[in-house]
């Protein structure tokens, strides 16, 4: 400090020491929280916190997924968090930088009372005094710049926060969203009953009936279970006539199931898809005589081939071999080209246990040539090669026909025990037009809870062309759930589950829409639970 007729001033090298380290400080502010922001573990830790946490029922409020009221309190809270951080900084910055500032001033006041020795004491006290209101200022100064930088910071901080929280967690949605598909399974159990020593008429009167309950519902789409068994519920010139149809296999019953479905469907408005089941030829035994004689499955094992495999508990087609990739091509081309449905639909029948003998001589023969795939991956990219097969043949039929697969809920399961590569089929393109998993869990499940499984389902589809929908399972209304461990007892104490999973699942954005398995477990379930079902039912219709 330079004194001055009783003022104090600060000298040049003084004044370039302070700015420059405001000047440093200011920047340190600017930059810290912005960088913090992009930390990607907070993302995945909120999205992972979102997953578990409880909704109400459905005439109540609903929630954001991070337990707060809504997405913006969820914001503002870290926002709240930031700022705190931020504001710690400041005062810590402010400190450091007032400190550095006393000790500027006071090296050179030091040096100019150690040359002017005839300074008096009054004239010092002045000069602390000034010094001290200098100091103030400057702080002042300095206070005001790196709050409006702090303002500055968390600002642009809470953007970035708002908008990941945005892309990350969803929003619960009691209003249903434009377009969202709400199907019901028809299984080979409910068609059954309606086909079986029936004539046309007969059956015609009782899908209508049932498609008239899944409008009266709410829901816009029926997918029948046409193929079940490697046989059909309709005329084929690759499948023989399905026993579920006549009550023997390769008998016909006198008229077409799938084509008075469609017309059941058309006059109701409802959308219509053909679901099938690919490799799975018989599950009750492996007794290959039980087959007709004009069943592929039956002439192929009769030839000594491998494309058809028997097990000890069953008899499937080979994944592995090409003819058996054809057939099952063959006969999707059949019914895209034959009938007006919406979409082809295949379920979570693939490779029917991970025994290493299934497909050994096929193996053997790829390894032989030099493949050099592991058992697992080699029968995953098997399943891909039908996939996309049959996604191709649909699209030179029928562009506007969807292909869509419905695989367990348990990604685990998916990947190592029934060898498909799910997140393949999701992230790239020419595979599937939607994916519907069974994510037949509760809320309290204990192995795969409700909102965590359909997270990691919606984070996965990186295609945004393909959608998610969520096979839900009303057919666990009313009774224990023995695999749910703590929450085995949720589906007999609730009766708003459904309504609550369908809303809850909204709010993420790859969602489009949900599907019930399966029709009689909705509309004609047992006299047990059959009120607890109403009720499901009825909160279910005012999210619709």
């Amino acid at each position: 400090m330079i004194y001055i007729g009783g003022k104090t001033e600060c000298s040049p090298c003084a004044q370039k020491i302070v700015r420059t380290v405001m000047v440093c400080v200011l920047a340190f502010l600017m930059i810290l929280p912005a960088g913090c922001a992009k930390e990607p573990a907070l993302v995945e830790n909120n999205e992972t916190l979102s997953a578990a946490g409880e909704y109400p029922s459905a005439n109540e409020s609903f929630p954001d997924v991070s337990g707060s009221s809504s997405r913006e309190e969820s914001s503002q809270s870290s926002q709240t968090s930031q700022s705190s951080q931020t504001s710690q900084t400041s005062q810590s910055s402010q400190t450091s930088q007032s400190s550095q500032t006393s000790q500027t001033s006071q090296s050179p006041q030091s040096s100019q009372s150690s040359q002017t020795s005839q300074t008096s004491q009054s004239s010092q006290s002045s000069q602390t005094s000034q010094t001290s209101q200098s100091s103030q200022t400057s702080q002042s100064s300095q206070s005001s710049q790196s709050s409006q930088t702090s303002q500055s910071s968390q600002t642009s901080q809470s953007s970035q926060s708002s908008q990941s929280s945005q892309s990350d967690q969803p929003a619960l949605n009691p209003y249903a969203p434009s377009g969202e598909r709400r199907a019901v399974w028809f299984s080979y159990l409910d068609l059954s009953p309606m086909l079986q020593g029936k004539s046309k008429q007969q059956f015609s009167t009782a899908i209508g009936a049932a498609f008239d309950s899944v409008v009266s519902a709410g829901m816009n789409t029926v997918i029948v279970q046409v193929r079940p068994f490697g046989d059909a519920l309709y005329p084929s010139d690759y499948f023989p006539w399905s026993v579920y149809a006549s009550g023997t296999q390769g008998v016909s019953p006198g008229f077409d199931p799938l084509a008075v479905m469609v017309s059941a469907a058309r006059a109701r408005g409802l959308r219509i898809e053909a679901w099938i089941n690919p490799y799975r030829v018989r599950t009750a035994d492996n007794k290959v005589s039980k087959l007709s004689d004009d069943n592929p499955a039956k002439k192929w094992y009769n030839a000594g081939s491998d494309a058809v495999v028997v097990t000890s508990n069953g008899i499937y087609y080979n994944p592995a071999r090409s003819e058996a990739q054809q057939l099952i091509v063959n006969g999707v081309r059949e019914i895209v080209s034959n009938y007006d449905i919406d979409a082809i639909h295949f379920d979570d029948y693939f490779y029917p246990n991970p025994d290493n003998s299934f497909d050994s001589g096929a193996y053997s023969e790829y390894t032989a040539s030099g493949g050099r795939l592991s058992l697992a991956d080699w029968r995953r990219e098997n399943v891909n090669t039908l996939v996309k097969s049959v996604y191709s043949a649909i699209k030179s039929i029928k562009p506007r026909v969807e292909f869509g697969i419905s695989p367990q809920g348990n990604m685990s399961m998916n990947y190592n025990s029934q060898y498909i590569d799910v997140e393949k089929w999701v992230s790239g393109t020419g595979y599937v037009d939607y994916i519907m998993p069974q994510i037949y869990f509760g809320f309290n499940n204990s192995a795969c809870p409700y909102n965590e499984t359909v997270a990691k389902w919606n984070r996965i589809i990186t295609n945004k062309s393909i959608k998610l929908y969520i096979g839900l399972a009303p057919y666990k209304i009313g009774v224990s759930d023995s695999y749910a461990g703590s929450g085995k007892d949720e589906w007999l104490n609730n009766s708003d589950i459904l309504s609550r999973q369908v809303t809850s699942a909204r709010g993420y954005a790859r969602y489009g829409g949900f599907a019930m398995f399966r029709y009689a477990s909705l509309f004609s379930p047992a006299k047990a639970v059959e009120a607890q079902v109403k009720q499901e039912l009825a909160n279910l219709k005012k999210v619709l």
